[in-house]
């Protein structure tokens, strides 16, 4: 398998700069997701690395070689699309074989190869049928199928999952990722849906407006997000954004946010004491805010009353929007009682796990000890 590196690459279609400045490095047998809202730039690098684009500037490397100038064919790759781009009039043993009689392999290993392919994905009944007799998910099978049988240094995947409901999806997420433990191999995944970044990644790389933003293992990004756009994009439901001042009483910072006021925890109060007197954008997620009436005991002392505006049950938890004075908020709370709509309730925050931004953009959070 290989490396996949790209150094200080750059794309514009015209006056528009599609990627900028892009450096990334996806070590062998990585599985590295960009992911990004759309028009960021992510299926850009995809294809850049593919060869279906050409950078202005840069260089990009596959193992050990520099590929801008290669075409797509002799660059080693497999690239699977969101649209399957099956050939409707074959079987699906030719479907998957196409690429390899084009290469002219010997019929005894196409066939020896598309059938290990075929067990593999659970599709080895369906050989003999036309991609119109299948499932959405059993044709997205078929597209990986297609490139598992050519054995490439690096598969590249381009919203593969975007077509399916999302039952399937889920299951075509986890097959991946079984996938690519089972094949040990270097993958570059593109998507906009930020679980599927999240629970398929090894890697992944936050991008917008063509400029790479974070790269980390998917836990370090989601709890130590180095801006606010990261933070309000890794994670569902969104992390709460708040704009605050920095006050201080008695010689101890706290959050001033009109609508209420919550103490700096005493492990953060060093990093933040400097900040006294100062705006900032308090941020918390939703699954670090509980009912206080069910709350760990230390987060007691750090509550907000609000009142329930819309209840969202999702079986193992519930979402409550809520108003806490001017400012909206989302809580995910353990099924422990009935809500209702209106209702006041007071929350409990776990402010252990609160982010402070810089209130100008860039919104850099502003570092603790993590």
């Amino acid at each position: 398998m290989a490396r996949v590196v790209m150094e200080n690459v750059s794309k514009q279609f015209g006056t528009v700069q599609a990627v900028r400045d892009f450096n990334l490095i996806v070590e062998d047998k990585e599985f590295a997701v960009l992911v990004g809202p759309s028009g960021c730039g992510k299926s850009t690098a995809l294809r850049m690395i593919a060869g279906l684009e050409e950078p202005n500037n840069g260089t990009i490397t596959i193992g050990d070689r520099m590929v801008n100038d290669l075409p797509p064919k002799e660059r080693d790759i497999a690239m699977v699309f969101q649209e399957y781009a099956l050939y409707p009039h074959m079987s699906v043993f030719k479907n998957m074989a196409f690429g390899l009689k084009l290469r002219k392999f010997p019929k005894s290993e196409i066939a020896q190869r598309v059938r290990e392919a075929a067990e593999i994905l659970g599709i080895q009944d369906f050989l003999d049928r036309k991609p119109k007799q299948l499932s959405g998910g059993q044709r997205q099978r078929v597209a990986v199928g297609r490139a598992i049988v050519r054995k490439p240094a690096v598969f590249l995947f381009d919203e593969p999952l975007s077509n399916l409901d999302a039952k399937l999806r889920v299951q075509m997420r986890a097959e991946l990722s079984k996938l690519h433990d089972r094949l040990q191999t270097t993958i570059v995944y593109v998507t906009h849906d930020q679980v599927e970044a999240m629970t398929m990644g090894t890697k992944i790389v936050v991008m917008k407006d063509g400029w790479i933003h974070q790269i980390g293992h998917p836990l370090d990004v989601y709890n130590s997000p180095v801006n606010l756009f990261v933070a309000g994009f890794i994670g569902s439901p969104v992390m709460n954004v708040i704009p605050c001042r920095i006050q201080s009483k008695e010689g101890r910072p706290f959050i001033d946010a009109e609508s209420f006021q919550l103490p700096i925890p005493e492990q953060k109060v060093p990093y933040y004491q400097s900040l006294v007197g100062s705006e900032a954008i308090f941020g918390i997620r939703p699954n670090d805010i509980y009912d206080r009436a069910f709350a760990p005991e230390p987060f007691k002392a750090n509550s907000i009353r609000s009142v329930i505006d819309v209840i969202e049950p999702l079986g193992s938890e519930i979402h409550l929007n809520v108003t806490a004075g001017k400012h909206n908020l989302i809580a995910a709370v353990d099924v422990q009682k009935v809500y209702r709509v209106h209702q006041e309730i007071e929350l409990a925050l776990d402010l252990g796990r609160m982010h402070l931004f810089q209130k100008d953009p860039p919104n850099l959070r502003i570092m603790t000890e993590e």
